[in-house]
């Protein structure tokens, strides 16, 4: 049996593949953070994002195909990893719950739902 197929890149994501190395040459100097806000920049600025919007919808029909093909050969369900836990953080453990003595408490309520019974006579 193969792997499930992975989710299609969005036309962002399509469009910052082709374009990560022009704006690193044209920004040397750049951390990776750097360059992702100024990709960012540059496609909220792009007014024409059609050839990309394309490309994305292709790719997802794609995936929906292969989606169907991976569920009828028998795909199934794929177990979820389990979240795993941030370094250096322990896990705490549940508090503990106080009992409280209510033996002395109980005695005065039952009197008092009495005397109320009384009342409404």
């Amino acid at each position: 049996m193969t792997d499930k197929p992975k989710r299609p890149m969005s036309a962002y994501l399509l469009w910052l593949n082709s374009a990560r190395s022009k704006i690193k040459d044209d920004n040397p100097g750049l951390k990776v953070t750097e360059i992702a806000k100024k990709a960012g920049e540059i496609w909220r600025s792009m007014y024409d994002k059609s050839e990309w919007e394309e490309k994305a919808a292709k790719a997802k029909e794609q995936y929906i195909v292969d989606l169907e093909s991976f569920n009828a050969n028998g795909g199934g369900p794929v177990e979820k990893k389990k979240k795993t836990q941030k370094r250096g953080k322990k896990a705490k453990p549940a508090p503990k719950t106080k009992k409280v003595k209510q033996d002395a408490e109980d005695d005065d309520d039952d009197d008092d739902d009495k005397d109320d019974e009384n009342d409404s006579e």
